[in-house]
């Protein structure tokens, strides 16, 4: 058999199973150079290109809706506090969530799952639907079947997000893995920090970034090693409540998949059921 393609990012939470050409079971895997990371899932949404890859959970939940032969493992390898990621220009302190409603607030997918938590976080903390807001872009879905909303507009080609906020074309901007670390830009929730610690007291979960999905078929072929390979994945997060695993994943999925609904990024309403069941008959849960 060829070796396992595991497309996978450079968390070190994972470090050291990425360096390890096998799963513990003895089946060899080779680990795909793809930075970042999310430019991996629309290769595999849309064309299967990887026996296991790391996927937003939003892409993940859509894929599932539209029919893609893919199995959502029940298995969160990205987390993240989101309230930090929605940022304004400092010298704009007149920008808040309140005052967003009627803006503009570019992020890279209408679909990034750090876009679906902020638009859930406005919308239930400061009143601000997603409606409300005039989204520009730089991509769209991952998922080829799904079209933005009607108040979503695609930003110039070569015009890069702080650049647009910089000239004033936004009033806000979110972003995730590349927020900058630059005392030009400020949070636009006031003390993000005790704003997410108080919204995960309130939820008891955490905002899940990306989980893991196998392509369908090798996952039939081969439930020995997609169990290793879970296995792997869940004693390397070692127990962590931020990445959780199996029957603890479900409420964070549960609040997903109302809030993609609500969001219009799914064509029709999914349970946990419906998009756990494959993997938990492999993985024998």
């Amino acid at each position: 058999m060829a070796p396992i393609r595991f497309a996978l990012g450079a968390q070190p939470t994972f470090a050291a199973l990425k360096a390890s050409a096998t799963l513990p079971n003895g089946a060899a895997v080779e680990w795909p150079a793809i930075s970042p990371i999310h430019r991996a899932f629309a290769l595999m949404a849309r064309a299967q290109a990887y026996d296991l890859c790391e996927m937003a959970i939003v892409t993940a939940v859509q894929a599932v809706a539209y029919g893609k032969p893919i199995i959502v493992l029940p298995a969160t390898v990205a987390s993240r506090a989101q309230h930090r990621c929605l940022i304004r220009l400092t010298a704009r302190p007149e920008v808040t969530p309140e005052t967003l409603r009627g803006g503009r607030i570019g992020v890279r997918a209408y679909t990034q799952t750090t876009g679906m938590w902020v638009r859930a976080i406005l919308a239930e903390t400061h009143g601000v639907a997603a409606h409300e807001v005039r989204w520009t872009t730089q991509e769209g879905a991952h998922v080829a079947e799904y079209d933005d909303p009607p108040q979503v507009v695609r930003a110039p080609e070569s015009a890069s997000l702080l650049e647009m906020l910089d000239a004033g074309k936004l009033d806000a901007v979110i972003l995730g893995n590349d927020l900058p670390d630059d005392p030009r830009y400020s949070p636009v929730i006031p003390d993000p920090a005790a704003a997410a610690t108080a919204w995960a007291a309130k939820h008891g979960i955490p905002q899940v970034n990306h989980l893991v999905v196998a392509r369908q078929d090798f996952a039939e072929a081969h439930p020995d090693d997609l169990r290793a390979a879970y296995a792997a994945l869940r004693d390397a997060a070692g127990g962590s409540s931020a990445l959780p695993f199996g029957a603890a994943l479900e409420p964070a999925l549960a609040v997903v998949l109302a809030t993609c609904l609500d969001q219009g990024l799914l064509p029709r309403a999914l349970s946990v059921a419906e998009v756990l069941a494959p993997a938990r008959r492999i993985l024998g849960q």
